[in-house]
């Protein structure tokens, strides 16, 4: 998928941008930190090349092949002209279509998103102090369904705040099917990784100080 056209666009890449593009119009308080984006691309990276690693160990060639490639997109994307280049795509998709909105409802939203995200990294936490593969395995059989419910939430929660047609709509449709159809997220939660809680952590970060930006702009 090039570059803000939705056919060539790395699944993840996107996924790790969308928050950190939410800046309200009017406010230059909301910080987006060079060093954030790095952290997200790098733990993105590792994430799905341990999936990769996964799939493959059970014979699922053709999944591990995608998540591989997707981890390789990534990487590819983390650095010089590319990395500007999906950051313009999908900055000038926000500017032209989010903008000048209404923020309430946006706000609204993000601080569920944060309340969905904030009950992810609390499971997660959970799944990485499991020091054996038995006891993930009971755990993710136990707690699949709960967490398969709070991501579907999360991204309809985000399919309101970015509903109009463009890339950074086409990316998170494609994210939740990648995520709560594909597989990717059982998968992520039998590795209980740590490198997923820490993509989270980071976006619910960025999404709260969206979300203050967002609340002192509207007094």
């Amino acid at each position: 998928m090039a570059i803000g056209t939705p056919k060539f666009s790395p699944v993840l890449l996107h996924l790790l941008t969308l928050i950190l593009l939410t800046t309200p119009p009017l406010s230059c308080s909301f910080p987006i930190p060079t060093t954030s984006f790095h952290a997200l691309f790098s733990l993105s990276d590792s994430l799905l090349t341990r999936v990769a690693n996964l799939r493959a160990s059970r014979g699922d060639i053709s999944g591990s092949l995608r998540a591989r490639s997707i981890a390789q997109k990534i990487e590819k994307h983390s650095h010089g002209f590319s990395f500007y280049g999906v950051m313009w795509s999908l900055g000038w998709d926000y500017m032209k279509n989010y903008a000048w909105r209404d923020i309430g409802i946006t706000s609204s939203e993000m601080f569920g998103a944060v309340s969905d995200m904030s009950e992810l990294i609390r499971g997660l936490s959970e799944l990485t102090r499991m020091e054996s593969e038995a006891e993930r395995v009971a755990w993710v059989r136990r707690n699949y369904g709960s967490v398969l419910t709070i991501s579907k939430s999360l991204f309809n929660r985000l399919l309101r705040v970015f509903s109009r047609s463009g890339p950074l709509k086409d990316a998170i449709e494609m994210i939740q099917a990648e995520i709560v159809d594909g597989g990717l997220l059982k998968d992520c939660l039998e590795l209980g990784s740590s490198d997923l809680k820490g993509v989270i952590q980071i976006l619910k970060d960025l999404a709260l100080q969206y979300s203050s930006t967002t609340g002192k702009t509207e007094l």
